[in-house]
Formats: structure tokens, sequence, C-alpha cells
């Protein structure tokens, strides 16, 4: 299992919340990190490599 963080973006692309994923590669931690929209964009990261963004409005993910 690798560790990965999804955070929650908020006003000016700042982060105002982090949430700890424990998943097995880049797309069981997608798969879950997109759950997690709602109302916010999520930045996907593991480690210090970006993985995704997701987009609230147009529910988009763009993999990094």
């Amino acid at each position: 299992m690798s560790a990965y963080r999804a955070l929650i973006v908020g006003r000016h692309d700042r982060a105002i919340g982090v949430i700890q994923l424990d998943c097995s590669d880049d797309d069981a931690a997608i798969t879950r990190a997109q759950k997690l929209v709602d109302g916010h964009d999520i930045e996907l990261w593991q480690m210090d490599r970006p993985v995704a963004r997701f987009d609230a409005r147009s529910g988009e993910m763009r993999r990094k």
C-alpha cells in the first residue's frame, strides 16, 4: 500500500484540508479521491508527486 494525500482546495487554490489515503496504486487512489469531490476541488498527491486534480464545477479530472 502506498500513502496518498487528497488535498481539499479552497479559494485562491489554497489547501483547506487533507485526507490521508492508503491505496495500492494511482488508479485506486484516483477512484477514492474522486468520491471526495463535494463543492471543492481535490488535488491528489503521492508524497511530492502530483497525481491528479478534480474540478468540482466541471466534474473533470486531470492527471498531472
